[in-house]
């Protein structure tokens, strides 16, 4: 798996086509046995530099196929490194997780326990915008 994790990360940027077959190749060997140990360095290989954002999509897709408690654990713990190198990713999968009512929830809990754990600016930031978005959500229905 370490290969593999290495062999992804030495070709996300997808800059020419024997790179992208490689990216996805790769990708699809890793999802054969897919393992949840290496959730946190699958989510660092998102880079917003990549050529191929549908292709980088893929790993986003995989990324969802988790449990999603294990999942949203791992995209917590690496967001103070994530949005150095893939900010738009970072927004991209935020988003995607406040738009599912159960991500949400959990998303939310755990933001809160991981900035109790290890208070961080962006574990604020991102719980405030969780916050907003779902009361925004239940003024739309009030309305």
């Amino acid at each position: 798996m370490i290969d593999l994790l290495k062999t992804l990360k030495e070709n996300r940027l997808m800059k020419n086509p024997e790179e992208v077959i490689i990216f996805e190749e790769t990708l699809e060997k890793i999802a054969e046995e897919p393992d949840d140990e290496y959730l946190k360095d699958l989510h660092l290989i998102l880079d917003d530099n990549c050529e191929k954002a549908d292709v980088m999509f893929g790993l986003v897709h995989f990324l969802e196929s988790f449990d999603l408690q294990k999942q949203i654990e791992a995209f917590i713990a690496v967001i103070p490194q994530l949005i150095i190198t893939a900010p738009e990713w970072t927004k991209i999968i935020h988003y995607r997780i406040v738009n599912d009512e159960l991500a949400c929830g959990i998303y939310q809990k755990n933001l809160e326990l991981a900035n109790k754990k290890t208070p961080h600016f962006l574990y604020q930031l991102l719980n405030e915008s969780v916050k907003n978005y779902i009361n925004s959500k239940q003024i739309l229905v009030i309305s």
